[in-house]
Parts: structure tokens; sequence; C-alpha cells
């Protein structure tokens, strides 16, 4: 019996192999994760812990909106490419108005963040690192809204698990190789310095994976918000004006006081008016129908109209017939996204501050056009079209926008640095988590919550994180009028939390971390399912590219026409194909995300959960 066990499992990998040829059953195909099967609920997060955290909570009995502010909550205490002064942006499924719900908590530009207070510090762009960096801390007020006006529980319920983990934890190596590679950076800021480096002067100065990480200040902070909430509930007020009792002593109490003092004693901006005016924002998002399927996804103030914009786009071309990842396929999504990011970059900015052409931009005559510029090879000098017309207005910023096409036409392509080094990189893939929570109610949840990430400014003795979404504005409105810092203006961010409807019932809800690449990867994990007949985890671990003709929103927001991220098992036919279109490729070993993304079967009455194998996602269901 042991010689047959033992050849039983030297079989195993060659029947892997095999279950991957054509004709076997639907689903057998092998993945380095398991789809995760729920009838009750579903949580995915960034990390284990904190996927587990969402998992206690709907045990208690919480619903998904409950689930995923614990969710929230642990991926910020973790520094999972966040903090607790970060934003969070969230799209929700209400099951009784049957509607998509927009959360807004991106913090703003506070006092004295202006085009010409940055120029006067020599700067091209906001910076990328330190105080004059960060917005208005957001990620708070997002969990407390969100639980308060559509959640069950208590603040102090949902915040115990991250309480826990401020108490202290054992740092995974992700995150403590993060903080030990970013410690000459994080030196410059003293409380950043108390709380990352536990042993400065030793030749690790940062904690080691698997050591127990401590960080009271913010404990003792999450405390204050479960301290309000008590003393509220203790006074007769209802479960959520105490929640909002916490939110204020967060933006208005002792906590703001603090948050200020020591941001401005780093060098930043923040005034306590800042703190107390700004306020999360309940939206209606925007949508588009593809081919009977309803996407939505966050106002203009985000990138994610840019995958609203390539579907419109999309729809005019037979992908199914082109065949999953051909040189065809990828040349006509390369540059149907290149067309809406070229539109992003000029267009996208801060409703509340300047009106962008959003009906036009996602009119599908608008889209038509569009589609018109795709050719057989990839245009490096494709730019901003002229939305206006088609919502019968005229374009206030036709000047700048013909210059900039001018300026386009007038570059050599070939002489232009296509170079994906390392720092380009990191930079153009900065920050953001991803959270997804269902529940067997029908509440779908679905977020991208961001900011804060490692090295990070900690303001003062809260523990709180603070955000660098700053360097996602411009300083000159030629490269796009619409997303110039301005005191209480929010910037145009990547974040892009996605659900999708079908027949008027949840069909998908899905995120990615990656900055810029959010809504490239997130578009591929669509078509993989919609149009390619993937499942929901086949779809997060699917073959993808990037592309790099964008403006980057970080660092020196630079743009790479022609550049190609592709996975290394890219067949060479393929690559002679994509050669002969005029690509520029290099070559990863994954290229998949790292996406979260739950499925909703319908017919069984269950979900289907997926989590890239890339990073440390996690999920868990049941």
């Amino acid at each position: 019996m042991k010689k047959l066990y033992l050849l039983a499992l030297c079989c195993l990998p060659w029947m892997s192999q095999a279950q991957n040829l054509p004709g076997m059953a639907p689903g057998s195909t092998p993945n380095d994760k398991p789809i995760l099967h729920g009838k009750n609920w579903v949580a995915i997060t960034g990390k284990p812990l904190a996927a587990t955290a969402g998992a206690a909570i709907f045990q208690q009995g919480g619903n998904a909106v409950d689930a995923a502010c614990a969710m929230i909550a642990a991926t910020s205490t973790m520094w999972d490419v966040l903090s607790w002064g970060g934003e969070t942006q969230a799209l929700i499924y209400h099951p009784i108005e049957k509607k998509v719900i927009a959360i807004n908590a991106m913090g703003y530009a506070p006092t004295g963040a202006t085009v010409d207070f940055y120029k006067s510090q020599g700067m091209d762009y906001p910076p990328q690192f330190g105080p004059l960096a960060a917005t208005t801390p957001g990620t708070p007020g997002g969990i407390m809204t969100m639980l308060a006006e559509y959640g069950t529980l208590s603040l102090e319920q949902v915040l115990t698990p991250a309480m826990q983990l401020a108490k202290g934890y054992p740092i995974e190596a992700q995150t403590a190789n993060a903080i030990e590679s970013g410690k000459g950076r994080i030196k410059e800021w003293p409380y950043s310095k108390k709380i990352f480096l536990p042993h400065l002067g030793e030749k690790r100065e940062g904690p080691s994976p698997g050591e127990i990480f401590v960080q009271e200040d913010l404990y003792q902070t999450l405390s204050k918000l479960v301290e309000a909430e008590r003393a509220a509930l203790k006074a007769g007020k209802s479960r959520k004006e105490a929640i909002y009792a916490a939110y204020d002593r967060f933006y208005k109490g002792d906590i703001a006081k603090e948050i200020v003092r020591g941001t401005r004693e780093q060098g930043g901006l923040f005034t306590e008016a800042d703190l107390a005016n700004w306020k999360v924002k309940i939206e209606e998002p925007l949508h588009v129908n593809y081919k009977g399927i309803d996407v939505y996804k966050l106002q203009e103030w985000t990138q994610g109209p840019a995958l609203l914009q390539s579907l419109n786009i999309l729809e005019n071309f037979d992908l199914k017939s082109m065949g999953y990842n051909s040189g065809e396929y990828i040349n006509t999504v390369y540059q149907a996204m290149s067309l809406a990011f070229a539109d992003r970059d000029f267009y996208y900015g801060d409703p509340a501050f300047v009106k962008s052409p959003m009906k036009g931009l996602l009119s599908k005559e608008y889209a038509k056009e569009r589609a018109k510029l795709i050719g057989e090879k990839n245009d490096p000098k494709i730019t901003a079209g002229d939305p206006y017309p088609f919502q019968g207005e005229t374009n206030p910023y036709l000047d700048i926008l013909n210059k900039n096409k001018e300026k386009i036409a007038a570059i050599d392509p070939s002489q232009t640095n296509l170079t994906l080094d390392e720092t380009f990189l990191s930079a153009f893939q900065s920050g953001t988590t991803s959270v997804e929570a269902a529940d067997a109610e029908g509440w779908v949840v679905s977020v991208t919550p961001s900011g804060g990430w490692i090295p990070a400014v900690i303001a003062g003795s809260t523990g709180v994180g603070l955000s660098q979404r700053m360097q996602s504005f411009v300083l000159d409105e030629n490269l796009n009028p619409y997303n110039l810092p301005e005191p209480g203006k929010r910037p145009r961010v990547t974040l892009t939390p996605s659900l999708a409807l079908k027949d008027g019932k949840p069909f998908l809800a899905f995120a990615v971390q990656g900055g810029d690449s959010q809504d490239q990867n997130l578009l591929q994990l669509f078509l993989n399912m919609v149009e390619f007949g993937m499942d929901v985890q086949e779809a997060t671990e699917a073959a993808n590219f990037n592309t790099y003709q964008i403006q980057s929103s970080f660092g020196d927001h630079e743009i790479k026409p022609g550049a190609i991220t592709l996975r290394e098992d890219t067949p060479e036919w393929i690559r002679k194909d994509l050669l002969r279109r005029g690509y520029k490729m290099d070559f990863w070993p994954k290229t998949s995300g790292p996406i979260n993304a739950i499925w909703f079967d319908w017919k069984h009455g269950t979900f289907w959960g997926g989590s890239s194998n890339y990073g440390d996602d996690y999920g868990i269901a049941w």
C-alpha cells in the first residue's frame, strides 16, 4: 500500500497537466488557488489575517458592509500598502433598494496646497513622499460612514480585530521587508522611525518576518473612537449616532488636533479646519452596458470611467473571434485602453471643482469614433479626443487640447525612453489593496482602500500614517486643466472598485491593487469571463498585459508609448506579431493582479470567489 501511495503522489503533477487538455469538464483546469465556494458569505482582501477579520465579523452576524469595514481596518493596521490616514472608496449593492451606491472617502488638498506653492518649492509635481504629499485622512471617515449607513454592528465590534492587530501581530515578510528597504526615508520622520524601526542601530533595523509588531499609538487612537461610541450609547444615542460621535472625535476632537500638530511639526500643511470641513460623499456611480451587463464605476475623480470607455470602444469589435491574447486581440485592447486613458489623462478631475464632459466621454457614439482610430499597428501618438460635441457643447479647453496634439505629433517614438526600470514600475503600480465581500442577504461591497503606504509619515502620536495622494495632481494645465491642486479639492486617483449587474442582479464584484494598471487588469478580468468563458479563479490568474502608453499618476508622470508588459510564457509567434505591430515588450512571471473578485451563481444560489495567485491576497467563504 505504501508503494502504491507514493506512486499516486508521483503521478499527480502529470494528472494536473492532463486536466488542462481540451475536452475536459468545465472548471477542471488547475489553478494555483482553489475557487472559494460559499452559500452564506465571502470575504476576500489583501492579507490572510485581514480576511480572517472579515470572516470573524460574518460569524458574529454582521453583513457584508460590516465585514468589509473590518477588513479595511485590519489591512490599514497591517500596512497592506495603505494606512489609517489614507483613502477609501467603495461601491455597495443595496439589496433592498436594488441599486449601486458609491462611497467617496477620498481626502482632499489641505489649506495652502496650490500650484503656486508647489512650484515655489521647485517642484514640477507634488512630491511622492513626505508631509507635503498628504491629503487629509479619508479611511476612518469612510469606514464609519459605511458602517453607520449600511452596516448592522457597532464600531467597537468592527474595530476589535484591528485593535488586536495593533496590540501586536506576527508581521508578514512582504511588509517587514518593505519597512527594511524603506528605512532610509523612514528615518527622516521621527514618529515613523519610532514605530517602524524597533531595532534602530542594528544591522536589520525594521521588524523581521514573523516578529510581533506592536503599534501602541494606533491602538490608543482606535480606543478613543470606541470610547466616543460607548459614551454616546450610554447617553441614549442610536447605533448610527454613536458611530458618528466617534467620527467627530477623529475629525474635530483631540485626535484631529494631534494629527494636525504632528503633521505641521514635520512640515505639512494641515489645519484643524481642513479635517473638520472634510466630509465623506455618498454619490451616484457611473455605468455603461456591455452586451447586456451593467458595469459600475466611481465618478471621474477616479480613473474608473476609463474602464467604461474601454468597454464602449471594444463593443465595436468581435473580440471572441480574435482569440484570447492573440496578437490581434492584444493590439486591439491595448489601443482601446490607450484611447480611454488619454481621455482620462486630460479630462478627469474632481467634479466639485470642474465638471468633466462625462456624458460625451461615456456615449456610445463617441466610442464608435474613437474605435475608428484603432489600426493594424499601434499608434504611439494617440491623444485625448473631443467629447464635447457628443453632449452638445463646445470644448472650453480646445486650444490646450490642440497644442497637446501638436506636441505629441512632433515626438519621435524611436527617441522615447521605453525602459521599464524598477523605479518606474514601482511608481506606476504604487499602493492600494482590495476588499470584496458579499452575503446571503444580497449586500455586495467592492473597495479599493489605499494611501499611507510604506514609507509613510506618521502624524504625531496618533499612529496614523498619512496619504501620499497629492502626487496625483499635476501642476501644468496643459497636461490636465481639470486636475490642478486647490485647497479642498480631491486629486484624480487610480483607485477603482468595480461592480457589474446582469438582469438587475449582482453579476461580479471585482477590484485590484496596482496604481495605473488597475483598470487594465480589471478590464481583462471582465473580458476573460464574459468573452472567453473563464471562471472567476481562472480569470484572476490568467495572463494579461499592461500598457504604459498612458501618463503615470505617480512620480514624474511619465508616458512610454508602445511599451507593454506580457507574461513570460507568451508564445514566440505572438511576440513576433506584436513586434511587427510596433510594441516594445518586457516579460514577467505573473501579470494577473493581485485581483480579487466574487461571481454570483444565481442558478445554484452560491458565491464563487477568486483571489489572484499574485501577492498575499486571500479569501474565506462559508
